[in-house]
């Protein structure tokens, strides 16, 4: 069995096995088992416990806003790797510091900011607020869930200083801060899974979208290591991106999945798309992202021997298969978007409402973006490495265009609820919704324009640069600074709003509507388009009446 084959198939087996238990209520924790994880969670933290609070929802609040500062520092580093490109010398004078600016590390930087620092960060807080709330329980400790998103912060910081340099004092500093990253991961697992063990009410499908994507790490390391996939560069690439498509693609989508029934006020259009996700999230290979798997290759580089991705026939019939199956999870997961957000009306419901138009943005381009992914990976897997050189812009598209809209307008969405308050100014939030989304579209996209034309002039066998790509990589990186300008306002009006925005009553607070309580019937229907709104046995169907009488005028 080739080695794609045989990690996916001991990773299916491993996830669906932990699956089973969590679904039957983790009969195989005992209550002393139960009682000795608490204790590590809250009172084994000693004076550690101490130094943050404990109330409801503050761990859910304290992950959400540090995702929000970091969306500063990733846009920032992003920007910064784009100018250098074409400006080389232009931080030049922090050599003075011994500091030497490269182009590639700050890249680097921002991919590791953008999706452990913001998107990550996102995707944990709301975890914390959606999972008691399907539950129908409250979260075991919040004090362990707020003490956590510190010292996850502190792991990305570790990551990002080895991004620039990763060997001091003989240490190599990312793998370092991966196993702390990970240390904390598996604090927020067993947080989650005491959680769930505490259910009153069986988990909607978004909620599992989350416990995959959370418990898919750790299980995806230890498989990857049992099988040797970690010992040449194509198990390192397929562990990248089972890691992108189950603990990213799954995560993204279970909390945007939940918000856009908390922000349109409509269930979810269609529970069966919501299971075609799941399960699609799990036996494809995602194909955003890097072409050789880099994150991966940066924590255990040593132990393969090259740094070329080289595919047997096997393999690459394999890898292109799955990836090209990731459409129907991808259409299944924008469709039931999109609709939910539309509810019954022509118009997305409450188009004011925090965190829509992100959604909305994540929806849409979400599928283009897979679409020119799986071209660009299909085309490396391949060996043609004819695309190979947008990949970069592609993967940074992904990022800015589809997980952190999401993932963001999720933590939006949510706002209000964990907060007690409204954003600071919705007129600041629009400003920083068309400043991100007009420089990631235009500056990315002329940058990828830009790559076009030297890879045109690559294959023409012309030596000298074309001014015309320069010129388009300044305009494209001048573009994406509005992404920097907007991440500011968005993280300043979020801090703000915690304690200058409108104090919203407890009546007002929007609850999720993931199944419905009541049917208007109007016309005469199915019972399968019935439970496809959301229904379940318990929803009360109320028969509507219709009045053909002629209507008279209104007087004014």
């Amino acid at each position: 069995m080739d080695t794609i084959l045989s990690t996916m198939f001991y990773f299916w087996l491993s996830l669906f096995v932990v699956l089973f238990l969590v679904q039957r209520g983790l009969w195989i924790f005992s209550d002393v088992a139960k009682g000795t994880v608490s204790f590590m969670l809250e009172k084994a933290l000693g004076p550690g416990a101490d130094l943050v609070e404990g109330r409801p929802g503050s761990g859910a609040r304290s992950w959400i806003m540090q995702g929000a500062l970091w969306l500063i520092f990733a846009s920032m580093f992003t920007f910064t790797s784009m100018w250098l490109t074409h400006d080389p010398d232009a931080l030049h004078s922090l050599a003075s510091w011994g500091y030497s600016a490269n182009a590639d590390e700050l890249a680097s930087a921002g991919v590791y900011a953008t999706l452990y620092g913001s998107v990550s960060m996102f995707i944990i807080g709301c975890s914390f607020h959606i999972i008691p709330k399907l539950a129908g329980t409250e979260l075991v400790s919040e004090t362990n869930a707020n003490l956590m998103s510190f010292i996850w912060t502190v792991s990305v910081l570790i990551i990002l200083i080895g991004s620039q340099n990763n060997n001091i004092l003989g240490l190599d500093i990312i793998p370092l801060g991966v196993m702390l990253n990970t240390v904390v991961l598996l604090a927020v697992i067993m947080n989650q899974l005491l959680t769930v063990s505490n259910k009153t009410r069986n988990i909607a499908m978004p909620g599992w979208l989350i416990l995959i994507a959370l418990l898919s790490s750790p299980i995806l390391s230890i498989v990857s290591i049992i099988s040797g996939a970690l010992d040449d560069n194509v198990g390192q690439w397929l562990t990248y991106h089972i890691f992108g498509g189950t603990f990213f693609f799954a995560g993204v989508a279970g909390i945007a999945l939940y918000s856009s029934s908390v922000t349109s006020g409509n269930p979810l259009w269609s529970k069966t798309l919501v299971g075609v996700t799941l399960i699609g999230s799990i036996f494809t290979i995602n194909p955003f992202g890097d072409v050789t798997g880099q994150m991966v290759i940066d924590v255990f580089g040593p132990l393969a021997e090259n740094n070329t991705v080289s595919f047997s026939n096997q393999d690459m019939l394999s890898a292109s298969f799955l990836m090209a199956l990731v459409s129907i999870p991808v259409l299944a997961f924008a469709s039931n978007m999109l609709v939910t957000m539309r509810g019954s009306d022509m118009f997305v419901d409450a188009p004011d409402s925090s965190g829509n138009a992100e959604l909305n943005l994540g929806s849409w381009l979400i599928i283009p973006i897979a679409l020119g992914s799986l071209f660009v990976q299909t085309d490396t897997v391949s060996g043609t490495y004819e695309l190979v050189g947008i990949s970069n812009s592609l993967s940074v598209m992904a990022g800015w265009l589809v997980l952190v809209p999401l993932s963001l307008g999720a933590a939006l969405s949510l706002y209000p609820e964990l907060v007690g308050r409204h954003l600071f100014s919705q007129s600041r939030a629009r400003w920083a919704f068309w400043m991100m989304t007009g420089g990631a579209i235009f500056g990315l996209s002329i940058t990828m324009i830009a790559d076009f034309m030297d890879m045109a002039l690559a294959e023409s066998l012309v030596e000298d640069p074309s001014s015309l790509s320069e010129e388009l990589r300044k305009v494209g990186s001048v573009m994406f600074y509005g992404v920097v300008i907007g991440s500011i306002f968005h993280s300043l009006n979020m801090v703000t709003g915690m304690f200058r925005g409108e104090i919203i009553s407890q009546k007002s607070i929007t609850s999720s509507s993931i199944s419905v309580e009541t049917y208007s019937l109007v016309s005469p229907t199915t019972v399968r388009r019935i439970l496809a709104s959301g229904a379940d046995l318990d929803t009360e169907v109320i028969p509507t009446g219709e009045n053909d009488e002629k209507g008279s005028a209104t007087k004014i």
